[in-house]
């Protein structure tokens, strides 16, 4: 078997066409753009197609085609790749971008049907995602591009389900971009940290209790970044074939760091009383919905 990794070359988006999930709004959405802005063909799926078809009208140039897509059943997700296929005849990228945040609450307070939301969408999704278009990215020596987060090796506390569901995007990456070397494709992995989408305003910025814990950790954690920024390096990533991506950049020492930062950070998080303080009030408030609900 002769291996054919690709090499750090540039890789022309002009084109090309891009199936990306989650594509109708946020961090999907501004890929999208950005990506039509550099001569690519964008497949926009996601499950709200009026909000899919109205981003797919605005890219420059006739440039989008929206589709329904549920990345939570397999079948939806194959028959829009087949669309996307028999519309433009071949897949060259894959963004697999659609995420949830869950509901913020220690796993003490959380009902098991949220935990399974979470992993549903970010963990089957991707996977998802990624099985019913892999052989098409093999077929024209292509990208994958799986979105991560920082909280993949950060405390997830009062997120875990979130930071699990990251965690294990984390592994899939890295193991795919391995197991596609020898097709010639490479897999980049993502890496964010707090991006001003509606997923964040409405998960967090709404929850007084998750803004009051994630207000008491390092002062690093708390900076945000814009869709588009987010959007520009991604779409620089994938001309540049780049298998790991993180931004903002302040997260890379931490990353690399991170068999020693992260030990730091959840022995902090054991003695800081904003932190207890703030994990109480969310259990508190988690377990009063609860019982309520039933």
């Amino acid at each position: 078997m002769r291996l054919n990794p690709r090499p750090h070359t540039a890789y022309p988006l002009s084109g090309k066409v891009a199936f990306i999930t989650g594509g109708g709004r946020g961090l999907g959405a501004a890929t999208a753009m950005e990506l039509a802005k550099r001569g690519a063909y964008v497949v926009i799926a996601d499950r709200d197609l009026a909000i899919a078809e109205r981003t797919a009208a605005s890219l420059p140039d006739g440039l989008g085609l929206a589709v329904e897509c549920d990345v939570t059943d397999l079948s939806s997700v194959r028959g829009a790749v087949d669309l996307a296929r028999s519309t433009r005849g071949r897949i060259d990228l894959v963004i697999a971008n659609a995420g949830i945040l869950g509901v913020g609450g220690t796993m003490r307070a959380s009902r098991p049907e949220n935990t399974a939301a979470v992993m549903a969408v970010n963990v089957d999704g991707v996977t998802n995602t990624v099985t019913a278009t892999i052989e098409d990215v093999i077929a024209n020596q292509g990208q994958m591009v799986l979105i991560s987060s920082v909280f993949a090796y950060m405390n997830g506390a009062g997120a875990i389900p979130y930071a699990m569901s990251k965690a294990a995007v984390e592994q899939l990456g890295r193991g795919l971009n391995t197991e596609l070397a020898m097709h010639g494709v490479s897999v980049m992995t993502a890496y964010f940290s707090l991006i001003e989408t509606d997923m964040i305003r409405d998960g967090i910025d709404a929850d007084p209790h998750l803004l009051a814990l994630l207000s008491a950790s390092p002062k690093f954690m708390l900076k945000r970044i814009k869709p588009e920024t987010a959007a520009a390096a991604i779409v620089s990533g994938v001309e540049e074939r780049r298998r790991r991506l993180t931004v903002p950049g302040r997260w890379r020492p931490v990353s690399t760091l991170r068999g020693i930062a992260a030990p730091v950070l959840d022995a902090k998080y054991l003695t800081d009383d904003a932190v207890q303080g703030a994990l109480d009030e969310l259990e508190k408030n988690g377990i009063a919905r609860s019982t309520v609900s039933r």
